[in-house]
């Protein structure tokens, strides 16, 4: 079995070094700054969709996603926790299944992050933004994970906050579970996911089930 999972949302807690370096960027070219609740709405998207979608110029939206990540890396590990239960989640799917990380977070970051909380060595493969062409919802990063996995077709789970989770693994031909810890709307991940569960841990009880 393979078990692939999202990060922000799904296994970590990363809203306050997300907003605040937000906040920095917009910041940093004199521009009013988005209300949180606009940000969180759109976290799981890749940084340069999500500041075109905060209303700034395609072509200056490379600069702003600069401005991000010099703010964001410093602050990451001090602003960031594991969801409540995403340790052991990640221990008990271990047990069970090859483990992969599939995100629209900068790869790069994510490793040094899940190595801040120790869990990386639980982890086969760690597929980022700069990984990819088409980030989630395209199926392309789940079907680069399955290749360096070398998936051949027994079962594979994406385990996810979002519908941009979902929609990618039905589109790579795996299954899809939707998880509540995170930032997606319920009523649109109950219509977009196979299975959903409160969180992570519950989703591998019951894949362990």
């Amino acid at each position: 079995m393979i078990i692939l999972f999202d990060l922000d949302g799904t296994l970590i807690d990363s809203t306050p070094a997300i907003l605040e370096s937000f906040q920095v960027a917009f910041e940093t070219f004199n521009k009013k700054n988005p209300k949180d609740e606009e940000i969180k709405k759109l976290i799981g998207l890749p940084l340069d969709i999500m500041f075109e979608k905060l209303g700034v110029e395609t072509s200056k939206k490379w600069d702003y996603v600069d401005a991000y990540k010099k703010h964001y890396r410093p602050i990451s590990k001090q602003k960031t926790t594991l969801l409540p239960f995403a340790k052991e989640t990640i221990i008990e799917a271990s047990k069970i299944a090859t483990l992969g990380i599939v995100t629209t977070k900068t790869a790069k970051y994510s490793e040094e992050l899940m190595k801040h909380f120790n869990v990386m060595e639980y982890f086969k493969v760690l597929i980022g933004r700069e990984d990819v062409q088409n980030p989630k919802p395209h199926p392309e990063p789940i079907l680069k994970a399955l290749k360096k996995l070398k998936y051949n077709n027994h079962k594979a789970y994406m385990i996810g906050d979002t519908c941009l989770d979902s929609i990618s693994a039905k589109e790579a031909g795996i299954f899809s579970i939707g998880v509540l810890s995170g930032y997606g709307d319920e009523t649109k991940l109950r219509e977009c996911s196979d299975f959903i569960f409160q969180n992570s841990l519950k989703a591998i009880a019951f894949l362990k089930s």
